[in-house]
C-alpha cells in the first residue's frame, strides 16, 4: 500500500540544509569565543577591527566566488543561447570595477589600520571605560609589575605591598598599566578577555594600558613557547568589585609571607603547575632588580653598566678583578667586577695601582 510522504521534496530540502549546517557547525559548539565576544574594551575593539577588516575584504570575496559560479554555469558547453564573442579582449567600465573596487577597499583597510595601530597603541593610556563613558578625570590607573618566569607568573603590585603567583585580579572599570619583562626566555603575556597579547623578555620591559568592564574569572596564559612547561604557564585573572578587590588584597597580606631576593631566586627556578602563591610584603626594588638582572648582588645591573658605557667606559683602571675559569682546553679570564660612581672610592687604589703597572 502506497503512503503519502509526510514531507515534498520541495519541503524537505530547507530541513535537510539546516540539518547539514547544524551537522557542519557541530565541531565549534565547544569553542570558547572570548576573543570576539570579550569583556574589556581594548580586547573589544580589536574584536571590532577584525570584525569590520573582515567584513570589508568579504566585499571582496564573495562577489568574486559568486560571478566564478555564475560564469562557469552560464558559459557552460551546452548552454547555446550564451553569447560567443571570441574576439572580444577589453572593456573600460568591467577595468574600472576590477581594479577600482580592490583599490577603494585597500584604501579603507589602510586608513583603519593607520588609525587602530595608534588608537590601540599598548603604551598607550586610556581615554575611555568603554564605547559610552569616558575616563573620569583624576583616576588613577592601577599598577601591576608581571614578571614571566620559568614556568609560572609573577604578579608585584607596588601600590599595595603585595605579589601573587599564578593569580592577577583588578577592579572592574579601573584603568590598568601592566609593565611586563621576563627572568630569562621571551613569553608573551595574554588575556584574551582583556586585550591582545604583549611580549615578556628578560632586561627589557613592556606595557600594557587596559581595563576590564565585566566581573568574573577568565584565563590567562602565555601565548609564546617557552620551554617543557610552557603548556601549564596558566593563571587566572578576576574582575572584581572595588569592595572585593580591597578584601583580595586583605586576604593576600593575611595569608602571605615575604617576597624577599632570596625567596625570589627560589622561585625564579624552573617548575611547573605550581599553585597560587601569595606575598604580604615584597623586598624593595624587587622589579627593578628583576628588570636589571640583578637580583643577585653580587651581579652589576645593566644600568650601571650602561651608565659607565654612557660615560665613556673605565679602561683597565675601572676594572677591579678578573678571574680565570676552565673554556674548553684552556682557561678565559673575565672580569668579576667594575667600580661604579658609587662604588668609586672603595676600589681607587686598585685603579691607582693597576694604573701604575
Amino acid at each position: 500500500m502506497y503512503r503519502k510522504p509526510l514531507l515534498s521534496p520541495a519541503a524537505l530540502a530547507p530541513v535537510l540544509g539546516r540539518s547539514v549546517l547544524a551537522l557542519a557547525l557541530l565541531p565549534l559548539a565547544a569553542c570558547n569565543t572570548v576573543v570576539m565576544n570579550p569583556s574589556g574594551d581594548i580586547a573589544r575593539q580589536q574584536a571590532d577591527l577584525v570584525t569590520t577588516s573582515t567584513l570589508l575584504m568579504l566585499l571582496i570575496i564573495v562577489p568574486v566566488i559568486l560571478l566564478t559560479l555564475l560564469f562557469a554555469w552560464r558559459y557552460r558547453q551546452s548552454n547555446k543561447e550564451a553569447t560567443y564573442t571570441p574576439d572580444w579582449d577589453h572593456s573600460t567600465k568591467l577595468e574600472l570595477v576590477i581594479w577600482g573596487a580592490p583599490l577603494m577597499i585597500i584604501i579603507a583597510l589602510g586608513a583603519i589600520t593607520w588609525i587602530s595601530t595608534h588608537k590601540l597603541d599598548p603604551y598607550r593610556a586610556l581615554e575611555r571605560l568603554d564605547e559610552s563613558r569616558p575616563l573620569p578625570e583624576g583616576v588613577k590607573p592601577l599598577e601591576v609589575e608581571v614578571v614571566a618566569l620559568d614556568w609560572k607568573w609573577l604578579f608585584l603590585y607596588p601600590e599595595q605591598g603585595i605579589a601573587t603567583v599564578n593569580e592577577l585580579a583588578a577592579p572592574v572599570d579601573r584603568p590598568i598599566r601592566f609593565k611586563i619583562t621576563a627572568s630569562t626566555v621571551m613569553n608573551a603575556f595574554y588575556i584574551p578577555a582583556l586585550a591582545g597579547q604583549i611580549y615578556a623578555m628578560p632586561g627589557m620591559q613592556t606595557q600594557l594600558h587596559a581595563v576590564i568592564n565585566k566581573p568574573g574569572a577568565y584565563e590567562g596564559f602565555s601565548s609564546n613557547f617557552s620551554g617543557d612547561g610552557f603548556s601549564h604557564m596558566r593563571f587566572q585573572f578576576h574582575g572584581l568589585s572595588d569592595a572585593d578587590f580591597q578584601a583580595w588584597v586583605a586576604k593576600n597580606k593575611q595569608e602571605g609571607g615575604e617576597l624577599s631576593r632570596a625567596v625570589y631566586q627560589q622561585l625564579e627556578q624552573p617548575s611547573e603547575k605550581e599553585p597560587v602563591r601569595r606575598y604580604a610584603r615584597v623586598a624593595d626594588g624587587l622589579y627593578d632588580a628583576i628588570l636589571n638582572r640583578c637580583v643577585d648582588s653580587a651581579k652589576m645591573c645593566m644600568g650601571q653598566m650602561m651608565a659607565i658605557d654612557a660615560a665613556g667606559g673605565q679602561g683597565k683602571g675601572g676594572v677591579d678583578g678578573v678571574s680565570r675559569k676552565a673554556w674548553g682546553q684552556g682557561e678565559k679570564s673575565f672580569v668579576t667586577a667594575q667600580c661604579t660612581p658609587a662604588n668609586a672610592e672603595q676600589f681607587l687604589p686598585a685603579a691607582t695601582a693597576a694604573r701604575q703597572d
